[in-house]
């Protein structure tokens, strides 16, 4: 597999830049570690972000809404941050910290590990479903169908869903997609997977 790094539009790269800069920005709780670094903050890893959403999901229906970069200060993720597409480019929409930085930082190792071993050319993303609070680094192959895509939930994932477990698309909207008869999403005994 041929791992491609996507390319944010100057606009989102501008847009975190901009926030770095800003007092006000740096004011949110999540920012809390970038307010005293130890070095240069730089964004890094930049992953288009991709919503998905309703009841029986596919991912010809994920929408783009973003960009998410990870923040480093020296050889640290430090924090996250998210910018939002609009009608006149990107504009930021807000830090993130806590355990998906962590586990964001081990998918992308992992998607690293298996470009190594196979010949698709895929496209690393993030993909969030609101309704389950869950997010997984979506593998994406522009080549083929996106049934043979593949998700990587991040930690913590809940009860059937092993974090960090390659799974093919389908398998994984298959455990959250809601069986029939069983409680609305957002409700006691519904799949969550924990969301920054």
């Amino acid at each position: 597999m041929t791992l491609q790094t996507p390319q944010p539009p100057p606009s989102a790269l501008r847009a975190v830049l901009a926030a770095l800069d800003s007092p006000t920005a740096l004011r949110q709780p999540a920012a809390a570690a970038l307010r005293h670094p130890a070095g240069t903050l730089l964004p890094a890893h930049p992953l288009a972000v991709h919503v998905l959403e309703g009841p029986r999901p596919r991912l010809t229906a994920a929408r783009r809404t973003g960009w998410r970069f990870l923040i480093k200060d020296g050889g640290q993720v430090a924090a996250a941050a998210e910018v939002v597409q609009g009608v006149e480019g990107h504009t930021f929409s807000h830090f993130t910290a806590g355990p998906y930085l962590d586990s964001t930082v081990r998918a992308l190792r992992q998607a690293w590990q298996l470009a190594q071993v196979s010949r698709t050319r895929r496209q690393p993303r993030l993909l969030t479903f609101p309704g389950h609070y869950a997010t997984a680094l979506w593998l994406h192959s522009p080549d083929a169908d996106p049934a043979g895509d593949l998700l990587i939930p991040l930690a913590p994932a809940p009860l059937g869903v092993t974090a960090h477990r390659a799974y093919p698309a389908a398998d994984l909207l298959a455990v959250l997609a809601p069986s029939p008869g069983s409680a609305p999403t957002g409700s006691t005994g519904s799949l969550v997977l924990g969301l920054s």
